[in-house]
């Protein structure tokens, strides 16, 4: 049975889809993100507002 050109077309999109997904996939497990949880705290300075670096010790 010949294939139509819609099935064709259908069978590159899901091929195609299945790709990005990969690709997706693998850039995630790539970027982990956080390793240390020093990395997720959050400092408060002198006016109460959230700083990432902690307040400078000499004043």
């Amino acid at each position: 049975m010949p294939e139509t050109w819609k099935k064709r077309e259908r069978e590159r999109n899901k091929q195609q889809l299945k790709r990005e997904k990969a690709e997706k996939k693998l850039e995630r497990k790539n970027n982990q993100g956080h390793h240390d949880w020093t990395d997720m705290l959050a400092y408060v300075d002198e006016n109460g507002n959230l700083s990432s670096k902690p307040a400078d010790p000499s004043l």
